[in-house]
């Protein structure tokens, strides 16, 4: 039989973009967002790869990537997923951007987030496309960092488009930046002991860390930071216990509360596991 549960109210609707086929911590983070009931994923997005990673069709491999983990979690209403441009912000459209799109302009009394794990390429061609989008949704964004002499991977994969949504008037943004989602570590044993005894999407999950083609210039230590994670905390749970600075166009999260955000990752794989 299964036990009694809570009733929960669904606080938001939410568009999940990432670079899919490169680090496996976005996957881990839509595992996330798709198995919370206190958010509704409407549509998830794939895009490009920086090309140091030599992933030419990056974002259409991202896709294909995403749509398997749908699948995996079999929910009742499962989102789109669609695959964006496989190289940087310019002038051509994308499907993922039309996607991004039809969803801001779609009347709903939830809000709009707009999560964006990876590169703002999609973002930035569907604000170019659409510009009066920008004030129905928010974008909660990881990257950029707070040193401005830092690299920060998802802003220098493609810092035109970055350029281009941080300059779009209207657009509130939530920022976690580098120095506030490296605090996100995870050590290596831990993701196989949790990730990989968490049921079939926990086991799904880990070995996309085991497949991972690292290049030779990665040498992977004891540690792996799912830094991708931290946007679940404004989607489906909640901020009180993390702290953030306003910013003028939205807030610059500093801290997360990091048990709170994968003590909940790993109920909800669990939980999913036993109900199923």
């Amino acid at each position: 039989m299964t036990p009694p549960q809570l009733r929960l109210a669904v606080q938001s609707r939410v568009i999940v973009d990432n670079d899919w086929s490169g680090d496996p911590d976005g996957l881990v983070a839509l595992a996330h967002h798709l198995l919370s009931p206190t958010n509704r994923v409407v549509a998830v997005t794939s895009s490009m790869i920086n090309p140091v990673f030599g992933q030419p069709e990056g974002a259409v491999a991202g896709a294909a990537l995403a749509r398997e983990l749908v699948d995996l979690v079999a929910l009742p209403e499962p989102p789109p997923v669609h695959a964006g441009s496989n190289g940087p912000f310019g002038d051509s459209a994308s499907v993922a951007a039309d996607a991004i799109v039809a969803e801001a302009l779609r009347d709903d009394e939830l809000p709009l987030l707009l999560v964006c794990g990876g590169p703002l390429t999609n973002v930035a061609q569907a604000l170019q496309q659409a510009p009066e989008i920008a004030s129905r949704l928010t974008l909660v964004w990881i990257g950029g960092a707070l040193d401005p002499a830092a690299d920060e991977y998802n802003r220098d994969t493609d810092p035109v488009a970055a350029e281009y949504v941080f300059g779009t008037p209207g657009l509130a943004i939530w920022q976690f930046p580098l120095e506030t989602y490296r605090s996100c570590a995870y050590s290596v044993a831990e993701l196989e002991a949790d990730l990989g005894g968490s049921g079939r999407v926990g086991e799904w999950l880990w070995t996309r860390f085991t497949e991972l083609p690292l290049p030779d210039f990665v040498q992977l230590g004891g540690v792996w930071p799912l830094g991708d994670s931290p946007p679940v905390l404004v989607t489906a749970l909640a901020d009180e216990s993390s702290t953030y600075r306003e910013t003028p166009n939205g807030r610059v999260y500093t801290a997360v509360d990091v048990r709170l955000l994968f003590a909940d990752l790993l109920a909800r794989l669990r939980l999913h596991e036993r109900r199923r």
